[in-house]
């Protein structure tokens, strides 16, 4: 490829790295591909790897993905770099109100509510609406829970988070404000018994057919979450109302609060080795950087993690979602740390991994360390999906037959030196066992700004949630 070919493909994929990174610069969730594809002139015919593209489509509405591709034909293309033009983004999405009548039946729901819950989704994280949700929380006094990718929206040292009530608070509250969740299995479908049969649910949405969607709303409210929600505030502002802290529901969310996190805190705090997950979780929480973008998979690695790992900014918490996808991790590991090497230099990325989920795209630490990112990575490593054996054990169970017969298939090698990987691609790997380990080992991968590092944690194989947990994931759903 000559310099004239080099600049023409040079300059389309400089054009589509400016318009993903525009899209990306706060961690929205619109996503444009960009792959190759077969020569112009056989467009429409079915041809290899061709697929249908719109740009807009990722940015209106509910935001989602879409595909451009680059023909073949354009690869070996000559053309004057003076005669690329430039052309600007399509407009930005309008600006939608709920109808009025709905944000009055909302309000006058919510201040007949005995025992209210309001449930932060991640269409308010891409709305930007935290400024207007954090004034209605504090306004109406209300408690709140945040789905994954909405942490952080509100503080999730707020007092009136009860994340860590949150099986309690779905379970028995009267009152439900969707503010762009849905109900999926993430939340258990909004159905009994998780939820009370007789619930309100007052639903906050811009996608109209998620409206109704499993449960039938008692309000809906078709519209930008930012823009309803001040809204909202200013029908409370006729009609003050703010929901009493001194209620009896206000007491039992506290007191189980209070109760489950007693019972984390006993894990956290154990000298026992191997770890748990909940020792291993306690030292991250304790020195890492509180503006980092965490990205997290895994099974009990992620659950665990959502619960343990604060997140005080919004859009600054990646992981596996609604899919529940493994081996997305790195990948986005990466696309953050592209855009804050560029935006927010001084912002760490984070990426927190069971061995399992490590495994699916574990190559990748060629790319990062290929461009120097400085990406922390820390695999969680039980020897397994959701449990796994010890050497030990490992050992008795061959002498039963070869391994694909007698080993239980969630099972991996036990002690893999996942470590070894990112040195052999000149990053620095760390193999740890202790909470001393750790903690040194933590403290020299964050104090070191400019080399991709990888912590191999060790935990007990049989380490898992604890009993009567609120977890986002059960084995039932995966």
């Amino acid at each position: 490829m000559n310099n004239s070919q080099m600049s023409c493909y040079s300059t389309a994929l400089h054009l589509a790295w400016e318009s993903v990174t525009e899209l990306h610069l706060n961690f929205q969730r619109p996503l444009i591909v960009i792959g190759g594809s077969s020569d112009r002139n056989q467009e429409t015919m079915g041809a290899f790897q061709e697929f249908p593209q719109a740009v807009r489509t990722s940015i209106y509405g509910r935001p989602g993905s879409c595909y451009i591709d680059i023909p073949g034909d354009f690869v070996n293309l000559q053309v004057n770099k003076s005669s690329v033009k430039y052309l600007e983004c399509c407009l930005p999405p309008p600006i939608s109100m709920a109808d009025k009548s709905a944000v009055s039946e909302a309000v006058s729901i919510m201040a007949h509510s005995e025992q209210p819950l309001l449930i932060i989704g991640k269409g308010a994280a891409y709305s930007h609406a935290e400024n207007n949700i954090r004034k209605l929380v504090d306004l109406c006094g209300l408690p709140f829970l945040p789905t994954p990718m909405a942490k952080g929206v509100v503080p999730d040292n707020h007092p009136n988070c009860v994340a860590a009530a949150r099986s309690m608070a779905l379970q028995h509250a009267d009152v439900i404000v969707l503010l762009g969740a849905r109900l999926n299995w993430i939340l258990h479908f909004g159905l009994p018994p998780r939820f009370r049969p007789d619930v309100k649910v007052i639903q906050i949405d811009i996608c109209a057919e998620e409206l109704g969607n499993n449960v039938r709303p008692a309000a809906s409210l078709l519209g930008d979450i930012s823009t309803v929600t001040k809204q909202l505030l200013e029908e409370f502002s006729k009609r003050p109302w703010k929901y009493p802290s001194s209620s009896q529901w206000w007491k039992r969310l506290r007191e189980k609060i209070m109760y489950n996190e007693e019972k984390s805190k006993g894990l956290e705090l154990q000298k026992s080795l191997p770890m748990n997950y909940y020792t291993v979780f306690h030292h991250i929480r304790e020195l890492i950087p509180r503006d980092c973008i965490l990205v997290s998979e895994g099974a009990n690695t992620m659950d665990i993690g959502r619960t343990m790992l604060p997140n005080y900014h919004p859009r600054q918490r990646l992981d596996a979602g609604t899919f529940g996808t493994m081996g997305v991790g790195l990948g986005f590991a990466i696309a953050a740390a592209m855009v804050a090497k560029d935006r927010t230099p001084e912002k760490r990325v984070i990426c927190i991994e069971g061995d399992s989920a490590f495994g699916f795209s574990g190559m990748e630490l060629e790319t990062i360390c290929r461009y120097n990112l400085p990406v922390l990575i820390i695999v969680v490593n039980n020897n397994g999906i959701y449990t796994g054996l010890d050497t030990d054990a490992w050992k008795e169970m061959l002498k039963f037959g070869e391994p694909a017969t007698c080993m239980p298939p969630v099972s991996l090698l036990p002690n893999s030196h996942y470590e070894q990987i990112m040195s052999a691609f000149g990053g620095k790997g760390y193999f740890v066992k202790t909470p001393e380990e750790l903690q040194n080992a933590l403290k020299a991968s964050v104090a070191d700004k400019q080399t991709p590092s990888l912590i191999n944690v060790m935990i007990d194989p049989q380490s898992e949630r604890k009993k009567q947990e609120f977890p986002w994931l059960t084995r039932s759903n995966m």
